[in-house]
């Protein structure tokens, strides 16, 4: 960001291209003044920190003051200035605040932080990104997992810049992800979905209440951890799912299994209804609902991930039994929560062929107009 002198001498202000106060870019003061001759600038601050310019002018002339009668200055704070130092903060948030957490510290320690975790910030260029982007691919790495790091990067650096940590444009701006097709494809027929909910039933009964909601109202893993007593209305079947992928809330409808599940773990209306060792919010699925799919064999010698059955698959079992049943697609999208049409879309194959079943009833209709002609003809 570039300094641009203010009216009061010695201080300067950046506008930054990211951070925003009430709606406007913030500002960050700088000031500069000598110290033995040599011209010392110190970041004062943020305005959305409470930093205003007068402010600064002040603490300008406190430090001139100091130096002219040979008190020691305040030591600056030290800035983060590396990705493995940023990463480091980023894992303590994401611990606490993200489902998916497990996955980026795998990225982190298997991709990120070899390839740039001794780099500053300031350091990695688009140029950088884009020569690791080029180096993952040619270690044959999905382009899910590829994209999964550059989103990844793109994430820890927005946040080191939120959190007062940094100061720039992500360099991520102009890469270009790489495309990924990974829509499942896999759903489970009923009789699969039978045994594996009496697996599951075996080995846990919360794994199998979890799976029972997900098959029946189609909630995403991350939408049935956060469900609390306040989100259930029995009185009317419904659940509305507040922590929905797209930020808005949308309403599930309950079948008299689900409903009974949920009456049961129903408690106070802010405690969580899937919980472990009595009150831990789950945050993500436990490991036993892979070993039970494992066990079935369901995933034996299936290399492509879009045919392997995991949590997610009873969500896109859900959506495609309503397809195979003639449900529209806009009511599969309301019932999924889609943002865009385009991500229903992909059921359409599996409704019924109503322009086939037109055909072959005109077919039909003719055929019987043929009998009746005939038969007056004669």
């Amino acid at each position: 960001m570039k300094r641009i002198k203010t009216k009061n001498t010695g201080v300067y202000s950046r506008k930054s291209d990211v951070r925003k106060h009430n709606k406007k870019p913030d500002v960050c003061y700088d000031v500069v003044y000598r110290n033995q001759g040599k011209l010392v600038w110190e970041k004062i601050g943020w305005l959305s920190e409470g930093i205003t310019e007068k402010l600064a002018v002040q603490i300008r002339g406190e430090r001139i003051r100091a130096l002219r009668f040979g008190e020691t200055l305040p030591k600056q704070k030290a800035k983060i200035k590396y990705f493995k130092d940023v990463a480091e903060t980023y894992k303590t948030w994401a611990r606490e605040n993200k489902a998916s957490w497990v996955s980026d510290f795998s990225r982190l320690k298997k991709h990120l932080i070899p390839a740039l975790g001794k780099l500053r910030l300031d350091e990695i260029t688009s140029f950088r990104l884009e020569k690791l982007k080029s180096d993952l691919t040619h270690k044959k790495l999905a382009p899910g997992t590829v994209k999964g790091c550059l989103v990844l990067f793109r994430t820890i650096f927005n946040k080191s810049v939120a959190w007062g940590l940094h100061a720039g444009a992500n360099p991520i701006k102009g890469i270009k992800l790489p495309s990924v097709q990974n829509q499942r494809e896999r759903f489970l027929s009923y009789d699969e979905a039978k045994m594996l909910l009496e697996a599951l039933k075996a080995r846990s009964e919360t794994l199998y209440d979890m799976a029972t909601v997900s098959l029946h109202c189609g909630l995403r893993a991350g939408e049935i951890f956060s469900l609390k007593g306040q989100h259930i209305d029995l009185e009317n079947g419904l659940i509305t799912v507040a922590d929905a992928k797209n930020k808005q809330s949308r309403k599930a409808f309950m079948t008299n299994t689900v409903k009974d599940i949920l009456k049961n773990r129903m408690t106070e209306k802010e405690n969580y209804i899937f919980v472990h060792h009595g009150k831990h919010k789950i945050k993500v699925v436990p490991e036993s609902y892979r070993e039970v799919v494992q066990e079935l064999g369901f995933n034996k010698g299936i290399e492509d991930r879009r045919q392997k059955v995991c949590f997610h698959t009873l969500r896109h079992t859900f959506a495609s039994w309503l397809a195979l049943q003639g449900e529209s697609l806009m009511t599969i999208r309301e019932l999924l929560g889609h943002m865009s049409f385009g991500m229903t879309q992909k059921y359409a194959h599996l409704i019924p062929d109503e322009k086939r079943k037109a055909t072959l009833r005109l077919e039909q209709a003719f055929n019987k107009k043929a009998v009746k002609t005939e038969k007056v003809e004669g």
